[in-house]
């Protein structure tokens, strides 16, 4: 049923909570786990030309640093792992991925600023408004 789960990251703190229920269930299903780290480009428009580069360029080694941390984890778990590295939209990206890839199931934290209030934060809400396979949401907002 999901042969190929996403997992898109952060690298934040509860990473590893999110990798953990995305474990439960990709062992019940023997799949592949793809990790998924989206470079937010849109902050940086108001950036001169000069510096935007240097803070992508940092921001793509943070990303990059994620998904190896996330790989490394998953594979010492037993699966097999395919990482991307993506730059624009995260909502945007994590849906292209999800329709390029052929991926089953996403599987995501959400960090909404008051979760009685949000249940989701904005990235979390569009995919699951938008995608057209199963999303699995964490609340991660008590370890934030």
């Amino acid at each position: 049923m999901y042969d190929d789960i996403l997992v898109p990251t952060d690298g934040g703190e509860t990473t590893e909570t999110v990798l953990e229920h995305t474990i439960e269930v990709a062992a019940e299903h023997d799949a592949t786990i793809h990790v998924l780290y989206v470079v937010d480009d849109g902050a940086l428009l108001t950036l001169a030309d000069q510096m935007k580069e240097e803070v992508l360029a940092n921001l793509r080694e943070e990303g990059q640093s994620a998904v190896s941390e996330s790989k490394a984890h998953l594979e010492a778990a037993g699966f097999d792992v395919t990482t991307a590295l993506r730059t624009g939209r995260p909502a945007s990206e994590i849906l292209a991925y999800t329709e390029e890839e052929g991926i089953d199931l996403v599987t995501m934290g959400t960090h909404g600023d008051d979760y009685t209030k949000n249940m989701l934060g904005s990235t979390s809400k569009e995919v699951v408004t938008n995608a057209t396979v199963p999303v699995l949401t964490y609340n991660v907002q008590e370890q934030d």
